[in-house]
């Protein structure tokens, strides 16, 4: 059914993974290492009062809420998990003058990575293209940046839709294949064309664990309904999952940008918990997380579907 899906999305791979980064071990047929309990694991981002990121904080000083019930850390770390990334280009046609100065700021993102970290290139206009699929190694993906090319309308749902699904294949076999999952997306304008609507992408987005970057461009006319649409898009995606909006004024403030990101992606706490509610009935659960320290405030997704099932 997906596989129908994607195609009829107008989805195209075209990169080849990089030998021995790509390809994880097949999962057993018995259960995963965290099979046996139902963990909420959280990317937690913690800022103080002029926006600089507090990177020194210990488990104690963490309070998570569920449903307003308070509930007790199993896992806690500081230190920086590996990173799988899905990477968004709008290459539609009006950014045709835009695209060198985009694809010189997403380089150089991506050279920001760690060398664990892996990463996918998706463009997309009126289809979606999978320019490299994940892959740890930086010259691949560099490659497929440069070889985005302008044309055609803009399908932001339908790219953001299947890069989720693309992130729900990077499972975890073993704890150290744990990696936090990020999707970073750029556009320039509204959606003209995804058969995908912006309601199941949002749902698509709360089900899964990542943590959502949308970048929108100003235009010359923000009152525009087509710049509304497309800010409340990018805004609702990223507070939903913990990430953040920026809506630039030109183009040449997307290297900063990028930058921003990558600095919030390395500062990140990593937070997990089992639910004191035994309830299996796949009900919306709302997080809050709160830290003890004075003019600090955490940030991660608005919460979780519980699971279904025995």
């Amino acid at each position: 059914m997906i596989g129908r899906l994607l195609a009829t999305l107008g989805l195209v791979v075209l990169g080849t993974a990089a030998a021995g980064q790509q390809e994880k071990p097949q999962q057993p047929s018995g259960p995963a290492f965290r099979a046996a309990i139902d963990i909420v694991s959280l990317s937690v981002t913690v800022t103080d009062g002029v926006n600089r990121y507090v990177t020194d904080l210990e488990e104690p000083d963490f309070q998570i809420f569920e449903d307003g019930i308070k509930q007790e850390t199993t896992f806690f770390s500081r230190r920086q998990q590996p990173i799988a990334l899905s990477l968004l280009i709008d290459s539609s046609a009006s950014m045709e003058d835009k695209l060198p100065t985009l694809q010189a700021a997403a380089s150089n993102f991506v050279r920001r990575l760690k060398p664990n970290d892996i990463a996918q290139v998706i463009d997309f206009d009126s289809r979606v293209d999978v320019r490299q699929v994940f892959t740890g190694h930086q010259p691949d993906l560099l490659t497929a940046i440069d070889r985005t090319a302008a044309g055609g309308s803009t399908s932001l749902h339908n790219a953001i839709y299947i890069a989720l699904k693309e992130l729900r294949k990077v499972r975890a076999v073993t704890e150290q294949d744990i990696r936090r999952q990020a999707l970073v997306v750029f556009s320039d304008g509204e959606d003209t064309s995804s058969l995908i609507s912006f309601d199941e992408v949002l749902d698509l987005a709360k089900r899964s664990e990542t943590s959502i970057y949308a970048i929108a461009l100003r235009g010359p006319d923000v009152q525009s309904k087509g710049f509304r649409e497309a800010e409340f898009v990018m805004r609702t995606l990223a507070l939903e999952t913990g990430g953040r909006s920026f809506f630039p004024g030109k183009i040449d403030d997307l290297d900063g940008v990028y930058a921003q990101i990558a600095d919030e992606l390395a500062s990140q706490y990593t937070i997990g918990y089992a639910s004191k509610n035994p309830r299996r009935d796949g009900a919306w659960r709302r997080i809050d997380v709160r830290v003890t320290r004075p003019n600090a405030a955490a940030r991660t997704k608005r919460g979780y579907y519980a699971p279904t099932g025995r």
